[in-house]
């Protein structure tokens, strides 16, 4: 049909779109994601990156990177943070209220598993704890995940009310438009990584 044809044209120019940008991106931002890798191995013992699973579209799971920000060793590393976590290292606590921890989701981006704007993906465990209390929260599965989004821009992320970011997110996929995703990306830039309830 028509409509069919229109989402599928619509879904491949969003792709070219995030492929395009994120390949420029981490040319342009090389020399930070280096001096970020240097930062996070110097100042404490463990890996560079860390991978967690969460849940992309229609329940597919896939590796989302993130600078590892949290001790190693510790057993209770995959609970929400609260603030004054003491599992998040110094390095880590500034990277984690910058959102710079985010940056090797840039990687996740190109390779097709995440987009730039989309609602953001979670854990396995909290989908299906999601599911079960709020109606309609399975809707979001049904658009690719995103580094950033209409619920975060509006101060929807961190540890916020996962209804308005659900509804944030439901508003975001019924509107979407090529236009939509710029207007985010600008808003994303524009106010600033910096959150008061990124912890």
């Amino acid at each position: 049909s028509s409509e069919a044809s229109v989402v599928y044209k619509s879904k491949v120019l969003k792709r070219v779109f995030d492929f395009v940008s994120v390949l420029i991106g981490l040319v342009l931002i090389s020399p930070l994601l280096v001096l970020i890798a240097i930062l996070v191995k110097l100042t404490s013992r463990g890996p560079i990156l860390y991978g967690q699973i969460r849940m992309g579209v229609d329940g597919s799971e896939f590796k989302m990177w993130k600078f590892r920000s949290m001790v190693v060793g510790d057993r209770n590393t995959e609970g929400w943070t609260v603030k004054n976590d003491p599992r998040v290292t110094k390095i880590g606590g500034i990277l984690r209220k910058t959102s710079l921890d985010e940056l090797p989701q840039l990687w996740n981006v190109l390779v097709g598993d995440m987009s730039l704007v989309g609602p953001r993906p979670e854990r396995p465990v909290y989908v299906e704890k999601f599911r079960e209390e709020i109606s309609s929260y399975m809707l979001r599965h049904k658009f690719k995940a995103g580094i950033t989004g209409w619920a975060q821009i509006n101060g929807w992320r961190g540890d916020t009310s996962i209804e308005k970011r659900i509804e944030c997110d439901l508003w975001y996929i019924k509107r979407w438009s090529l236009g939509l995703d710029f207007y985010i990306l600008l808003m994303t830039f524009w106010k600033g990584f910096v959150n008061k309830n990124a912890y």
